[in-house]
């Protein structure tokens, strides 16, 4: 295995900004690892160590455009992402193949020789199926936890992760690098597979513009977004691994940088960045449903995200990469500073069975990643030219600064409406959590953004109902309202789930083109007074197309029915979030990803 963790880092310290967001996602139950992809000019040998000087992976030149795989390849695809789904949620149980000997770990995880416990992305779950083959042939077991980026990062950092993992599994580890406090907790980095930053665009699309996809660069991207002719939609950067690698790819391919990324390129490329991301039309914590609510909106063009992710993307989708440049994961398997000798040994095992000739040829062909091993071609559906690697940013400041940027400047405005259970059944302990998790969010909104609380008992309590917008210029102002009008929520009256979504969406009206407009709906109980499911359903179908766009987010929560609930999200695009396997604030804060 490899031993470069020596890139230089930077000292500074995050904006407070950042900080305060890495808090909150530490207590989201769920998220996705970011894909964090760095700079990979340089290849690799068959043992994993960095190697400048050997011959690129092979990959003839062609110019013919990516496309999809035939429908029989797509469906296997598809059966492969279920297996791996079920494989990894019972742990990749392969065989232990150790020599026994079981150690007790702090947090109730468990040590045990020839199992490797892996803080690990989540978008790994296709690899289920290689990894159980993996165990069978080297008696190593992989058990994956998946976190968040920031969340793995700042377990890193504190030494928490030490206590219960062996290694990390991310798409890159050029962030940790960038923190001195991780960069020294990591070492053996052996890169598994590579995917780079592409768009995703629909055939139409292309034609409509006269594009010749091997050709297309950056900058013609931002022209046609510019000038009203392409649309599209990726990740939110601080909560999914995709959306940060395009927006590290967006900002150096628009900078025209030639090395590091520095906070001057950002500054000089902000007005087109404003531009590029004014065509932004769908945002999503994952890309699963962020694939989802693209199929439904005929008005977006594209997807900006993994190729590998295009390539498996439901419908038939022309994959773009940049001609002047793209950002690229490379998945290194990656070993914590404090792992045992014999956790060292199995990453060993691991990682050459995952690198030989024979699985990268099975990792190419079901994921539709490319292989690090030289000799190895890639699966037929990728196209063979070579791209010049983007810079990354050069210091932790610039990361996080171009996260901040885009959150609160860059990016369209979020409008929201919290329609709140207020029912009697809500009171005590569980309307204490509501206003605490309520309270807890306001750190996490937006400049610009625009948050009303809507609560409910047998109608909409009408006189409680509040909007405010926070100012760039004094943001406090209208957090301290929020959680002022939080505290003042009360119970009483029943459950009309129905007839308060038909008021938020008649307040909502035709909200403004240049915002992301979304209904949180929070209960505990069924629907018990107004309008009935049906008369909604037609309420919602009788909506002009812009207004549909709208998705509701429910939260599952105390006694709420799950198939209302789901039947609410999947009719309007949304997504349902589950409090009662964790915490409602952690609810909240992960549906900030689609807002």
């Amino acid at each position: 295995m490899n031993h470069d963790t020596t890139r230089p880092v930077a000292d500074r310290t995050a904006p407070a900004a950042a900080r305060r967001v890495t808090a909150r996602l530490r207590r989201t139950a769920a998220g996705t690892v970011a894909r964090l992809a760095g700079d990979r000019n340089d290849r690799y040998d068959r043992s994993g160590s960095r190697d400048t000087t050997a011959a690129p992976t092979t990959r003839p030149t062609t110019a013919a455009p990516t496309t999809r795989r035939t429908t029989a390849a797509r469906a296997a695809r598809a059966a492969t992402a279920v297996l791996a789904l079920a494989l990894l949620a019972t742990a990749c149980s392969g065989g232990d193949g150790g020599d026994g000997g079981d150690h007790a770990d702090q947090h109730g995880t468990e040590y045990r020789t020839g199992t490797l416990r892996v803080l690990a992305s989540s978008e790994l779950a296709d690899m289920g199926p290689i990894l159980d083959e993996a165990a069978k042939a080297t008696g190593v077991t992989v058990r994956p936890t998946y976190a968040g980026t920031l969340d793995a990062v700042e377990r890193i950092a504190s030494g928490e992760a030490d206590k219960g993992y062996d290694a990390v599994w991310l798409s890159s580890d050029d962030y940790l690098r960038l923190r001195p406090d991780t960069a020294k907790r990591i070492t053996d980095e052996t890169p598994i597979m590579t995917s780079p930053v592409a768009l995703g665009v629909r055939p139409a699309a292309v034609a409509r513009l006269g594009w010749d996809p091997a050709k297309v660069t950056w900058s013609q991207l931002h022209r046609a977004v510019a000038d009203g002719k392409l649309t599209y939609g990726m990740t939110d950067p601080k909560r999914s691994n995709s959306g940060f690698s395009a927006l590290v790819s967006v900002a150096s391919g628009l900078s025209g940088a030639q090395s590091a990324l520095t906070e001057q390129d950002v500054t000089k490329a902000t007005p087109r960045l404003k531009e590029f991301f004014t065509g932004q039309k769908l945002t999503s914590g994952s890309s699963g449903w962020l694939a989802t609510a693209y199929a439904r909106r005929t008005d977006v063009d594209a997807l900006v995200n993994y190729e590998s992710v295009l390539l498996s993307a439901p419908e038939e989708l022309t994959v773009i990469r940049p001609s002047d440049g793209v950002v690229t994961a490379d998945y290194p398997f990656t070993l914590l500073t404090s792992a045992r000798p014999e956790a060292k040994a199995a990453a060993d095992r691991l990682t050459a069975y995952l690198r030989s000739p024979d699985t990268q040829r099975r990792i190419t062909e079901t994921t539709l990643r490319r292989p690090v091993v030289a000799g190895v071609r890639p699966a037929s559906a990728l196209a063979r030219d070579q791209r010049r690697e983007l810079p990354f940013p050069g210091s932790r400041a610039v990361a996080d600064g171009l996260l901040d940027a885009y959150d609160n400047t860059l990016r369209r405005p979020s409008r929201t409406v919290y329609v709140l259970d207020t029912s009697g059944s809500m009171g005590g302990e569980r309307l204490d959590r509501l206003k605490s998790a309520l309270a807890e969010l306001t750190g996490d909104f937006r400049d610009r953004e625009e948050v009303t609380l809507m609560p409910f008992g047998s109608s909409v309590k009408q006189s409680e109902v509040r909007t405010h917008t926070v100012d760039p210029a004094s943001p406090k102002a209208a957090l301290d309202a929020i959680r002022a009008d939080a505290r003042r929520l009360s119970a009483s009256g029943g459950t009309a789930v129905y007839s308060s979504l038909r008021e938020a969406y008649r307040f909502l009206g035709g909200a403004p083109s240049d915002s992301f407009t979304s209904v949180v709906l929070m209960t505990d109980g069924e629907n018990t007074d107004g309008d009935p499911a049906s008369a909604f359903d037609a309420f919602y179908r009788s909506l002009p197309a812009e207004q549909q766009r709208t998705p509701v987010f429910p939260v599952l929560f105390g006694d709420s029915d799950r198939g209302e609930l789901d039947h609410i999200a999947s009719l309007t695009g949304g997504k349902l979030f589950d409090a009662t396997r964790g915490s409602l604030d952690g609810a909240f804060e992960e549906i900030r990803g689609y807002q």
